[in-house]
C-alpha cells in the first residue's frame, strides 16, 4: 500500500507555525477525501486541516499541544496502490514584500539607546517563532541571553509565555506575564454540606480545548481563560502600553443613508441573494477617507513610519463564545458596494462558524468596529496593533435635529449616529485624527438617495 505524507499546509504570509489542538482522526480510522484530520491553531485563528487523499490514517507525528512548522510532515496516510511513499509538493516560499519606509524628521537627534537592536537569529541553532523574535527585538534581548532562557515547549522550545515570564522577572514585574497567580483570600466558614470538598480547591485545571471552573468559597469562581481569550488579553495590554491612545468623536446625520438602504434592501437581496447591511457602507466610506488621508494607513517600526500601499480593512466580529476576531477585507478600496457586501457577509458568517483561514485575519491596515450592534451609541476602542487607528461606529438613533433651510432653521426627526476614532498619538495628531473621522462622516452624510447599485 502507498503511504502519503501529509504536510502542515501554508497558512498565509508571516504564519510559520501552528499548534495541534485536536486530532479528529485517530490511527486506524478510514479517511475520505476532504475529511478533517486535525484542528490547528495559530496566534490568530483556529482552523481545520482536510485530507487531500482518501485512505487510512497510519500515524500521527505530532501530539496535541505540540507546535509544528509549515511544511513539516504531520501525519502518514495509507492509500491504495503500490508501496511508494507519496510526498506532498514542497510549500512555496512567500516572497518578501518591501514596505516604503518614511522617516520622521529629526529622528537622528534621538538618543541611540531608544532604537531596538534586532539580534542575528541565524547565528543560533535554536528555533524561534516570529512572535518570539519580535518580542526579543522590542525588548533589546541579545541572542546569547535569549539562548540561555529555558523553554517549556516541545524539545525545550522557547514560546511567548516563557519569554514574557522571563521579561517580567527581569524587570521586577514591570511587564505583566500572561500566566497569572491567583491569590485567594481566606474564605468565610462554610459547612461541608454546603460546598463539596472537591469544590474548595483554589486550583483551576485546564486543557487546550476545555474551560474549567472551580468554586473558591461557594459563591466565587475562578474561570480559566481559553486560548483565544488569553491572546486577546495579551494583544490589548500590549496595544495600550505601546500606543498613547487619543479618541475623537463626531456626530453624523445619516438619514439619507438609512432611507436609501431601506429602499434598496429587498431588491438587492432578490438580485444578489445577499443581505445588505450598513457595514459595507461604513467600509466604503473608510476606504475613501483613507485615500484622502493616507497617513492614517500606517504602522510604526521604532522611529520609522511605514506607509501602507494597500488598504486592508479589518472588521471586528463578536463570536458566539464571547471572544473577538478581526477578519480582513483586502484591497477594500478596489471593491464596489456589491463586492464589499459579499466580502463582509462571507467573512462574518465564516467567523461565527470558526471557518476562517489564518491568513484572513492578518495584514489589516485599519480596523472598523461596530459598537452599535450592541445598542451602544459610542465607544473608545483599543487600537489593533500594529495599526495606528481604529474607528467605532455607534447605534443609529432617531433624534430631533436643527436643519438649516432657505426659509430658516427648522427642527426635524433625523437618523443620527456617533463615530469615534482612537489613534496612536505617536504618529497621528489631533488634526489628522479629527479631519479623518470628520471626512468619514461627510461621506456618510452626503449619501445619494438615488444611487444605483
Amino acid at each position: 500500500m502507498a503511504q502519503y505524507e501529509l504536510l502542515l499546509p501554508k497558512m498565509g504570509e508571516s504564519v510559520a507555525e501552528a499548534t495541534v489542538i485536536k486530532w479528529v482522526k485517530q490511527p486506524g480510522d478510514t479517511i475520505d477525501l476532504d475529511d478533517t484530520i486535525l484542528e490547528i491553531a495559530t496566534d490568530k485563528v483556529d482552523s481545520e486541516v482536510p485530507s487531500p487523499v482518501a485512505g487510512k490514517l497510519v500515524k500521527q507525528l505530532f501530539k496535541e499541544d505540540e507546535v509544528a512548522q509549515v511544511g513539516d510532515v504531520i501525519a502518514i496516510i495509507e492509500t491504495g496502490g503500490g508501496d511508494d511513499i507519496i510526498v506532498e509538493s514542497p510549500v512555496a516560499e512567500t516572497p518578501v514584500i518591501e514596505e516604503k519606509a518614511e522617516t520622521i524628521p529629526g529622528i537622528e537627534q534621538l538618543p541611540s539607546e531608544n532604537k531596538a537592536t534586532v539580534p542575528d537569529f541565524s547565528a543560533s541553532e535554536r528555533f524561534y517563532s516570529p512572535l518570539v523574535k519580535s518580542i526579543a527585538a522590542q525588548e533589546n534581548i541579545p541572542l546569547a541571553e535569549l539562548d540561555a532562557i529555558k523553554g517549556s515547549g516541545a524539545d525545550g522550545r522557547l514560546n511567548k509565555d516563557d519569554l514574557l515570564d522571563y521579561i517580567a522577572n527581569k524587570n521586577g514585574g514591570a511587564i505583566a506575564a500572561t500566566k497569572t497567580v491567583i491569590l485567594t483570600p481566606p474564605a468565610p466558614p462554610v459547612s461541608e454540606t454546603a460546598v463539596p470538598k472537591t469544590a474548595q480547591t483554589s486550583e483551576a485545571v485546564t486543557s487546550s480545548n476545555k474551560t474549567s471552573t472551580t468554586s473558591v468559597s461557594g459563591a466565587d469562581e475562578i474561570i480559566e481563560m481559553d486560548r483565544m481569550r488569553k491572546l486577546i488579553a495579551d494583544h490589548m495590554v500590549m496595544s495600550k502600553t505601546t500606543s498613547p491612545h487619543v479618541t475623537s468623536f463626531v456626530e453624523a446625520d445619516v438619514t439619507n443613508m438609512v432611507l436609501w438602504r431601506n429602499k434598496v434592501k429587498n431588491s438587492f437581496e432578490k438580485r444578489e441573494n445577499e443581505k445588505i447591511t450598513f457595514t459595507p457602507i461604513f467600509v466604503e466610506a473608510v476606504a475613501k477617507a483613507i485615500k484622502d488621508f493616507p497617513m492614517i494607513n500606517v504602522s510604526v517600526n521604532g522611529t520609522q513610519i511605514i506607509k501602507k500601499g494597500n488598504i486592508n480593512i479589518g472588521m471586528a466580529a463578536a463570536l458566539p463564545s464571547g471572544n473577538l476576531i478581526v477578519p480582513v477585507i483586502r484591497n477594500a478600496d478596489q471593491l464596489n458596494l456589491v463586492g464589499l457586501t459579499k466580502a463582509v457577509n462571507d467573512l462574518a458568517i465564516r467567523a461565527r462558524n470558526s471557518k476562517l483561514k489564518p491568513d484572513e485575519t492578518q495584514g489589516g491596515t485599519f480596523t472598523l468596529t461596530n459598537v452599535g450592534s450592541f445598542g451602544n451609541v459610542m465607544g473608545t476602542p483599543i487600537i489593533n496593533q500594529p495599526q495606528v487607528a481604529i474607528l467605532a461606529v455607534g447605534a443609529i438613533k432617531k433624534k430631533p435635529a436643527v436643519l438649516e433651510t432657505e426659509h430658516g432653521d427648522v427642527i426635524a426627526i433625523r437618523h443620527m449616529m456617533f463615530l469615534s476614532l482612537s489613534y496612536d498619538h505617536r504618529v497621528v495628531d489631533g488634526s489628522l485624527g479629527g479631519m479623518f473621522v470628520r471626512r468619514v462622516a461627510d461621506y456618510l452624510e452626503s449619501w445619494d438617495l438615488n444611487r444605483e447599485i
